[in-house]
């Protein structure tokens, strides 16, 4: 049942046709995997829905030829290189859609599907669990502050009145040096209070800037 379509070194055109149609449905489907609550670009899932057929028809080309392997891999080396990197998702995508084209560029056609239908059940238990995903209700909170001021212990009573937990990550030093932003990692204890939270804030820092948020990831490998 997993055995390849494709025997010897010829490539048949009922085999290559079967294997183009296989790459090509599961290139739409890894697609439409990869739009799945993310945000993402015309341009990457259009490139992700042909990548298997791609792949695909470049090992079929291969097909045990050395030197055409090592003038492939030098080739895949030079976009890699002239492409901006993307999410650590999209970069998993890529390897899926790569992956299923191998499959089926070695005639591997059942395979590969039962390989994408097991990865996609497992990224979309992973999507609709949570897993990885932060806090709900945690917060990246900015906030401005005059050089005249001892940023030490500064908000200590209201990060008890309205936080669960409140983390100074760093401080840097902004308008040549007039003013400190403070960057914390805030839990809030009750969303619905975060408006009288940072007017009491300003209050404390003399009404200069506060920037209250989810805190950012970094997407990129």
């Amino acid at each position: 049942m997993l055995n390849t379509i494709i025997t010897g070194t010829e490539i048949t055109a009922s085999a290559f046709f079967i294997c183009t149609a296989v790459s090509l449905i599961l290139g739409l489907a890894s697609a439409a995997l990869a739009m799945y609550k993310n945000r993402y670009s015309q341009s990457f899932v259009l490139t992700l829905a042909m990548l298997p057929a791609m792949v695909q028809v470049i090992i079929m080309l291969v097909n045990g030829n050395i030197g055409a392997g090592v003038a492939v891999a030098g080739a895949f080396g030079l976009i890699r290189f002239r492409s901006a990197p993307g999410s650590a998702k999209e970069i998993g995508m890529v390897f899926l859609a790569t992956a299923i084209g191998l499959a089926t560029g070695m005639g591997y056609v059942v395979l590969a599907a039962a390989f994408f239908c097991i990865m996609a059940a497992f990224s979309l238990l992973l999507t609709a669990t949570g897993f990885g995903a932060g806090r709900a209700d945690e917060r990246e909170l900015k906030i401005t502050i005059p050089e005249n001021l001892d940023y030490d212990g500064l908000f200590d009573d209201l990060f008890a009145k309205y936080t669960a937990s409140a983390e100074l990550e760093r401080v840097k030093t902004t308008n040549m040096g007039t003013l400190y932003e403070l960057a914390y990692k805030i839990i809030l204890r009750d969303a619905r209070t975060t408006k009288a939270f940072l007017d009491e804030l300003r209050e404390r820092n003399g009404n200069l800037t506060i920037v209250c948020g989810k805190p950012t990831t970094k997407e990129a490998l």
